[in-house]
């Protein structure tokens, strides 16, 4: 079958979709786009974390013929639709179909060494420098989920307490950090949104 859906602001079809495959691996397999991780495949570990029609969801839970029509978020395009919510919808998010990041463009997406990037390059989200000047990304498996998660979070709740970025946080599974540095990352995210306003 063939599925048409919004991916990072953009229009995309996939074509010969069989009905049981996930939306994770059609992202990962045939759009091209690996930032959701493929950990636990049950909903369980979260590294898999996307945003369908706003609202986090493990995509290797949600079927791929569920999407028709609907808008995904993943962590490529994390950065520019942060950067355009911000500056373009102060508040909420966008409408279905109307922004995002272009899938060429997502595909080439690549980490840079924090030296080579500034806070004003566009290139990261918030929630993406702080994790970076938190030291909250180890082996980074489960990064792109809690990005995903808590960029979700402060958007929902731009003063989030600790339980709420605890709770927010609770589907997603962390082996090396022990969670801390990822707290005090979306503290800090929350913190700098809040000077800015």
């Amino acid at each position: 079958m063939r599925v048409n859906f919004t991916v990072n602001g953009r229009k995309h079809e996939a074509d010969d979709v069989w009905e049981g495959e996930s939306l994770l691996y059609v992202l990962r397999e045939r759009m091209g786009l690996p930032g959701s991780k493929n950990a636990c495949e049950q909903g369980e570990c979260g590294s898999c974390t996307v945003r369908l029609d706003g609202v986090p969801v493990c995509s290797c839970l949600v079927a791929a013929g569920q999407v028709e029509g609907r808008e995904v978020v993943t962590v490529e395009g994390l950065a520019d639709f942060a950067a355009h919510r911000s500056e373009a919808h102060p508040g909420s998010g966008c409408a279905p179909g109307a922004c995002g990041t272009s899938l060429d463009r997502a595909r080439r997406w690549e980490a840079k060494p924090a030296a080579e990037q500034s806070r004003n390059t566009g290139e990261l989200s918030p929630i993406q420098q702080a994790f970076i000047d938190a030291g909250a990304v180890q082996c980074g498996f489960c990064t792109p989920g809690l990005l995903v998660a808590a960029d979700e979070l402060l958007e929902r709740h731009p003063e989030p307490s600790d339980a709420d970025i605890r709770e927010a946080l609770s589907g997603n599974l962390c082996r090396c950090t022990g969670y801390e540095k990822i707290l005090d990352a979306v503290r800090l995210a929350a913190a700098r949104a809040e000077e800015t306003v």
